[in-house]
């Protein structure tokens, strides 16, 4: 097989329709667009939504609900969530920062920690991160260990 001897598939291509060629061809005078008005006119159509001047869809039905803007999504804090089964991998008595969960693959560098209480911890750590869930809390203090808040 070589690329000159490609085709595309029988019946997937047809031949271009050529309008404004005269009354014979079918496609003359007003080349199919009809007679007047905006979808005659170059560069006029109408957009999908449009209802010939009817209330439009979007704007009949009610509003519900609340959208947030996009400035305050950007300004709102982010968290890397970190779950508690991650941190199987440490050994007995280690402190654990954001610096460590970095280096290991856990957590992305210049983002703020959130430790989540998923999975289960059986060894006393210290954990250091910028905040913690209530569960999360919980399983670090009944293992021994301790959960410190890094300020700012």
């Amino acid at each position: 097989m070589n690329l000159k001897d490609i085709k595309p598939a029988a019946g997937s291509t047809h031949k271009k329709k050529r309008v404004g060629r005269g009354i014979g061809s079918g496609h003359g005078k007003t080349a199919g667009r009809g007679h007047k008005g905006r979808g005659s006119r170059a560069g006029g159509n109408t957009p999908v939504r449009y209802e010939g001047g009817q209330m439009p869809l979007s704007r009949r039905i009610p509003k519900r609900g609340f959208r947030r803007l996009q400035k305050n999504e950007q300004a709102r804090e982010r968290f890397v969530e970190v779950n508690l089964g991650k941190l199987i991998g440490f050994a007995e008595g280690d402190t654990i920062d954001p610096a460590i969960l970095v280096d290991r693959g856990l957590a992305r560098a210049g983002r703020k920690i959130k430790v989540l209480g998923g999975g289960e911890l059986k060894i006393r750590l210290s954990v250091r991160a910028h905040a913690f869930s209530g569960s999360a809390r919980e399983k670090i203090a009944a293992a021994g260990g301790s959960a410190d808040l890094i300020e700012g």
